[in-house]
């Protein structure tokens, strides 16, 4: 078996070996990164190879999988004026959250901790519930007090335990947070997980393939935690230092206006979010992040990319939600955030590729 990489802080350079159940940096209490920097295989090289995001072997932390559902590899289709939707919410779990969840679970399999828990206003919970379900490990995920209840059917339909929060996300992932602490627990964390970033990235390897060898001018990703902006991040990383990409596609990252921490630092010029962000209802319930740990990364991020942050009213989410169902995609109100985004022309004449994360079952239609 392959050994697995340390992780390290990218705050302070805190060192955390490899097979620690430690979640977070012991100085800082920080997320971590991987010490990983993979070369990518060739475009002819991946054909013929297994039919999931597997196929990306080489850029991958973990090899040999055994707990895979057959996730990634979604269909690319156009929309309008050269914009793109990859249907991310066609994963087994109806989620993109999926390419993460993998590599969560094949990680703890090879820990062998005593439980596995996770936090989520749903669709990373029903991820990781379905993957230990697949690794026959107990699970319980953490969820925040008015989470849909088709999110909570789905978590419990996977033999996971809920444990319902009284309070918001953040308070949802403080009381996760504590029980990560205690011996023997592996915390199945989306944000403070590393491996969870080397999964999402497979969402751009497959957007490369799948282009012929190249990227869009823009890609435009909803953002709460940041996960899938930061593993479309490492993803670029790889296939430029490659040099299989010979130029970096800018990267918009897409708030709800009611709750954007990150879109008011980056209009104030700062490198870290600046005064406190108050919950606001918001149908795009699933980036409501306040407080994201990894906000530094995700503003240096977009800004060494060369793109910007979007933010978008409920008005919009509501007639974007509408507009792809018309067109045959019935996505969840979170998961059309982007396409409200940039559907009327934000982005000029610039290819670009949005992410339909969620399928609309889970949430159903945002009403007025």
């Amino acid at each position: 078996m392959t050994p697995l990489p340390d992780c390290f802080c990218p705050a302070d350079g805190t060192r955390v070996p490899a097979g620690s159940l430690a979640w977070c940096c012991p100085a800082c209490r920080g997320p971590l990164d991987l010490d990983f920097a993979p070369t990518p295989a060739p475009l002819k090289s991946l054909a013929g190879r297994v039919n999931s995001l597997w196929r990306y072997a080489e850029c991958l932390p973990l090899a040999s999988p055994t707990v895979s559902l057959g996730e990634g590899r979604t269909p690319l289709v156009p929309l309008k004026d050269g914009i793109s939707a990859k249907l991310d919410f066609l994963m087994p779990t109806l989620s993109f959250k999926d390419r993460g969840a993998v590599l969560l679970a094949e990680l703890a399999l090879r820990l062998r901790p005593r439980r596995v828990i996770a936090d989520s206003s749903g669709n990373a919970g029903t991820a990781i519930a379905a993957y230990c379900a697949r690794a026959t490990l107990p699970c319980t995920v953490y969820v925040p007090d008015g989470t849909s209840p088709k999110k909570l059917e789905q978590i419990e339909a996977h033999g996971a335990r809920t444990h319902v929060v009284d309070g918001d996300r953040e308070a949802t992932a403080r009381a996760a947070r504590e029980a990560a602490d205690e011996e023997g627990t592996f915390y199945a964390s989306h944000v403070f997980n590393p491996y969870f970033l080397h999964g999402t990235k497979t969402y751009v390897h497959e957007l490369w393939e799948d282009l012929g060898g190249r990227l869009p001018d823009v890609i435009v990703v909803p953002v709460g935690n940041g996960t899938l902006l930061l593993g479309a991040a490492l993803a670029v990383a790889e296939l430029h230092s490659a040099g299989l990409i010979d130029r970096r596609p800018a990267l918009y990252a897409v708030q709800a206006a009611a709750v954007a921490p990150l879109a008011r630092a980056w209009d104030a010029g700062a490198d870290d979010l600046v005064g406190v962000t108050a919950m606001a209802p918001t149908f795009a319930e699933g980036i409501a992040i306040p407080r994201p740990p990894r906000a530094r990364q995700i503003l240096r991020a977009v800004r060494e990319s060369g793109g910007g942050f979007l933010t978008v009213t409920e008005d919009q989410i509501r007639h974007a939600q509408r507009d792809l169902a018309s067109q045959g995609l019935y996505v969840e109100s979170t998961g059309v955030a982007c396409w409200a985004a940039v559907r009327d022309g934000s982005l000029g004449e610039r290819s670009a590729v949005v992410p339909l994360c969620g399928a609309g079952l889970k949430t159903g239609l945002a009403s007025a």
